[in-house]
């Protein structure tokens, strides 16, 4: 064992020696790894750091909530005309659901309504996203809130005027000061806040509005100031599944509840659809795989240029340790300890460009956090894997010209050196 460890004490002073010798030689043939290393670790850091946020910004819903609406979240034979003639779906739909449907921990109705002005005394805030909702909806979303609380299932059903309001709004709204109780101006109505949430931040990805410039009436005082047919409000069923149930059995008991209740025919297609989020963020997880790959494929060509830069050093430090390899030989030193000590010393040197490429990695990210207000996260994975990969090309690239030190006759090594 000591053997082993005097052996990587010695080789890492070779490379050293190397980068100091011959620093130009050195250091272009090291770029090929510094540039492939940082490379792939660039690109993997950035699609981490992209998907983190992805994931973030839709973590407040469960990967198998169900959308239940006239569209398709995704690709459908049903042309896009056809669908403008679904009939939208109803609060009544929702209460037969609601009401009647197994295996579900609840079901939520909201409107996607127009943008609109908000007032507060003399102040107001414009262009505003309008969530009309019922009770449900925080169950489903998972809302923080920074004061008082969403409103009651009573509130609710009986279309009190109560709303909860996001973060900005509360702040260009009220100024430091506490909007609970107080009431705002909608829809030429007075509503009583009884809640603000918590900031969100921008949003890479949302599905829906984002909760910092939203406000959240109860659907039912919508419903009755605007009725069940106004074309500005898009109705949607949003349903949260129990854990651990068969999917699919729940799609079709949606759709069978639905069908019957709306009298159509076994030989009619159905004109609503039952979309699931999960569908959607697969969709983004294949985008993720897609750019991971591309930079492998971008990446794997610098490291093979780095790795016959590498190769190309430890040959021509073969060629000029010559006599030392045959002194070496002819004091004792065993073939696999001249292979070891080259293969140590082409390791070394590669995870020396890595290294480098990773720092660049980290500063850049350092950079792009800052200027662009966005997480770059380099985590420790892909430092493991920058570093792993680094010492592979190293093993790869040093094989050969470690073979052949270590077959090299130890009297000609040393006249050839002479």
């Amino acid at each position: 064992m000591i053997v082993y460890i005097r052996l990587l004490k010695e080789s890492f002073s070779f490379a050293v020696n190397a980068l100091r010798n011959n620093k130009l030689r050195t250091l272009l043939s090291l770029l090929g790894v510094t540039v492939g290393i940082f490379s792939i670790i660039a690109v993997l850091a950035a699609v981490d750091s992209l998907d983190r946020k992805i994931k973030k910004d839709i973590g407040s819903l469960d990967n198998s909530t169900i959308f239940l609406f006239k569209y398709c979240f995704g690709p459908s034979e049903i042309p896009d005309w056809k669908m403008e003639q679904f009939p939208n779906v109803t609060y009544e739909e929702y209460k037969l659901l609601k009401n009647n449907l197994t295996d579900v921990q609840t079901v939520c109705y909201q409107l996607y309504a127009g943008r609109e002005n908000i007032k507060f005394e003399s102040k107001t805030v414009s262009s505003i996203s309008v969530i009309p909702c019922t009770y449900e909806y925080s169950e489903i979303e998972k809302l923080d809130f920074t004061e008082g609380r969403f409103f009651s299932e009573q509130e609710s059903n009986s279309g009190e005027n109560t709303v909860v309001i996001g973060y900005d709004i509360a702040k260009s709204l009220f100024d430091g000061i506490s909007p609970i109780g107080k009431e705002v101006r909608l829809y030429g109505q007075r509503f009583r806040v009884v809640g603000v949430l918590k900031k969100v931040g921008d949003r890479m990805v949302s599905f829906g509005a984002n909760p910092d410039t939203t406000i959240y009436p109860t659907v039912n005082k919508i419903r009755s100031l605007f009725g069940d047919n106004n074309e500005t409000m898009e109705p949607i069923i949003i349903i949260k599944p129990n854990k651990n149930i068969d999917i699919e059995n729940l799609k079709a008991q949606i759709t069978q509840k639905i069908r019957n209740f709306r009298g159509i025919k076994s030989d009619q297609i159905d004109n609503f659809f039952v979309n699931f989020l999960k569908g959607a963020t697969d969709m983004i997880d294949e985008i993720i795989s897609f750019m991971n790959m591309a930079g492998w494929i971008i990446a794997g060509f610098s490291l093979l240029v780095g790795g016959f830069g590498i190769a190309n050093i430890m040959f021509v430090s073969v060629k000029e340790r010559t006599n030392l390899i045959g002194i070496q030989k002819s004091l004792g030193a065993k073939n696999r300890f001249i292979l070891l000590q080259f293969l140590f010393e082409a390791i070394i040197l590669s995870v020396f460009g890595g290294i480098i490429g990773l720092l660049l990695v980290w500063f850049i990210s350092l950079i792009l956090t800052y200027a662009l207000d966005f997480e770059f996260v380099l985590g420790l994975g892909n430092v493991l894997l920058g570093t792993g990969l680094a010492a592979f090309i190293g093993l790869i690239s040093g094989i050969l010209p470690a073979i052949s030190a270590s077959k090299l006759d130890p009297v000609e090594a040393i006249r050839s050196g002479m």
